[in-house]
């Protein structure tokens, strides 16, 4: 089984480091994906922790895929013929994607360095993004003469719009955290030595409100980008029914009427 993921965890936060630093953290095995895959599926059902920190190690968030194992045809991508390299993209990254948009936990992507092709694409599966001032981003498949196969022809538009998307993955070329920050990409940009504080303070704001009602509202979000209104009504009716019956519901009531701190347990 692959490490390719290290989980470390402070209070309520888990912070995910890809941890392939001499490969900058690509991913170059379905062992890989499968790691991710297993790891995000046995935090939805940790109840002691409310949000993700995405990060990567060394000099990078992610160089996407492993060009080497895609030239030799023994990594995520290309097989022997047609049939297998799609049956390949989806047993593999494809599963990663997924993986990504059925956590329930508010992620965010603290990208530490390089985020190229398949790696902006994981930054863009996190509900937020934090870049350190150094980190350079592409959505680069174009200049090796591929399409983004693992689905970051929707995440990107979702948070860009088509326009902006297609620029960049038209033209393939790289650009720096100013202008993820000027075209929406990443919400902030700090300094490369404060990137973790800066993840870990807003993780904390997070992880500070009622567990139960932050996975029924990141579960919201997601069914919204794609639900019509009728739908997210239905759907905001059902998880409102769950959210007034928890503990933490009744405590939250209960200390602004009291004009207390509330203290949250989870339930």
């Amino acid at each position: 089984m692959s490490d390719f993921l290290q989980v470390e965890k402070q209070g309520r936060i888990a912070i995910l480091r890809m941890s392939k630093p001499e490969a900058m953290n690509a991913l170059s095995s379905l062992e890989d994906c499968d790691n991710i895959i297993s790891t995000l599926e046995s935090l939805n059902f940790d109840r002691s922790v409310s949000v993700v920190i995405l990060t990567g190690s060394g000099r990078a968030f992610s160089a996407g895929g492993d060009l080497k194992a895609m030239q030799a045809r023994t990594g995520i991508g290309p097989q022997e013929q047609p049939d297998s390299t799609r049956f390949n993209y989806r047993r593999g990254v494809q599963k990663v994607t997924r993986a990504f948009m059925d956590l329930e936990l508010p992620a965010i992507a603290a990208i530490n360095g390089h985020a190229i092709g398949l790696g902006l694409d994981l930054a863009c599966l996190c509900d937020m993004r934090i870049a350190a001032e150094s980190a350079m981003m592409s959505a680069s498949f174009i200049k090796i003469g591929l399409v983004p196969g693992d689905g970051g022809a929707w995440s990107l538009q979702k948070i860009l719009g088509y326009s902006k998307a297609a620029e960049l993955f038209f033209t393939g070329e790289r650009f720096g955290a100013a202008a993820a920050l000027e075209m929406g990409l990443v919400g902030q940009v700090v300094p490369d030595d404060k990137l973790m504080d800066a993840a870990l303070e807003l993780a904390n704001k997070i992880a500070a409100n009622p567990a139960r009602s932050l996975r029924l509202t990141k579960r919201l979000l997601r069914e919204a980008q794609t639900g019509g209104m009728e739908e997210v009504l239905q759907l905001s009716a059902a998880y409102q029914a769950l959210a007034h019956e928890t503990a933490d519901h009744a405590e939250a009531l209960a200390a602004m009427l009291e004009k207390r701190a509330p203290n949250y347990t989870g339930e």
